[in-house]
């Protein structure tokens, strides 16, 4: 049997750079505490600059000796993404790992972004794919860097593909809109692997059913979905161990996929998992990246 993987099998971040979106608490909180633990350098990256700064001070509290720094970012505000980026390039120093850790989950009504996009949509993909595009300059002058795309096992449910309606303008379902940005997650991170070769590793990890402020704006159904799972759900320390694993192993797969290895993968120690069939369409994650190139104006410099 196969030793389970814990957050004591992190090797030493020393020397690294690493960015982690929505890490102001949940999941991306205790990823940020553990990578820090590790010696990593972090950068809390959060639409509340207040919270952001919060939250490191915890990390400090915990770990003294902690490089922790933060940022403003607004993942559904395309100058926000933009103005962020031009911070961490100013900087002039390689990115080791990138985690797009941060999302809204079934928001129980249609909103739109400040760029007029459905804000599901807005802040699960099109700022990640942006946030990414742009950093990945100064990613690619790592000697290993890591894209780390946190999705869900709700992806099984956000066909079909290609991916349609990217703004849901012909019907809005909270939880389908949402399985829907999932799916594009993993379509994303794959097409980016395939394009960037050797010369970068993406991955792909889901934290099973974790506790997270996610259910703070939620729909009504899926606040039921969450109350019939409560005494499965776990707590946000292990609900990042999946992120952690993707994030520091070295034996992640390119493009792999990796959650909790528990009851119905909702729970339990990280390991490589599978995603849905249809989230294996080379062609819909061609057609889903050019076209968010077109929507942002921004493309995979690869």
């Amino acid at each position: 049997m196969t030793r389970e993987w814990t957050v004591k099998d992190i090797p030493s971040q020393a020397g690294k750079r690493i960015i982690v979106t929505g890490a102001n608490s949940g999941i991306g909180w205790h990823a940020a505490l553990e990578l820090a633990r590790a010696e990593a350098e972090v950068t809390i990256a959060s639409r509340d600059q207040t919270k952001a700064e919060e939250a490191a001070n915890r990390i400090v509290a915990i770990v003294p000796n902690a490089k922790v720094s933060t940022g403003k970012l607004d993942l559904s505000n395309p100058a926000s993404v933009r103005a962020f980026a031009e911070s961490q390039l100013a900087l002039s120093r390689p990115i080791d790992v990138l985690i797009n850790n941060a999302g809204v989950m079934a928001l129980p009504d249609r909103r739109e972004s400040v760029g007029g996009h459905e804000m599901q949509f807005a802040t699960n993909v099109l700022g990640p794919y942006q946030l990414t595009a742009l950093l990945l300059p100064t990613l690619l002058r790592s000697p290993s860097p890591r894209v780390v795309t946190v999705a869900s096992g709700t992806h099984a449910m956000g066909g079909p593909v290609p991916i349609v309606d990217l703004d849901s303008k012909q019907g809005y379902k909270p939880i389908k809109v949402y399985a829907k940005t999932k799916l594009a997650n993993v379509l994303v991170a794959r097409e980016l692997q395939r394009r960037a070769g050797d010369r970068l590793l993406s991955v792909i990890c889901h934290p099973g059913a974790s506790k997270t402020n996610l259910f703070a704006d939620t729909s009504l159904l899926m606040l039921l979905s969450v109350f019939a799972l409560y005494p499965l759900i776990q707590n946000a320390t292990m609900g990042a161990e999946p992120t952690l694993m993707a994030a520091t192993s070295k034996d992640i797969k390119p493009g792999g996929y990796y959650g909790p290895g528990g009851f119905m993968r909702l729970r339990g120690h990280p390991t490589e998992d599978k995603t849905a069939p249809l989230a294996d369409n080379a062609e819909a994650g061609r057609v889903l990246v050019d076209e968010l190139e077109r929507m942002s104006g921004v493309s995979f410099a690869l």
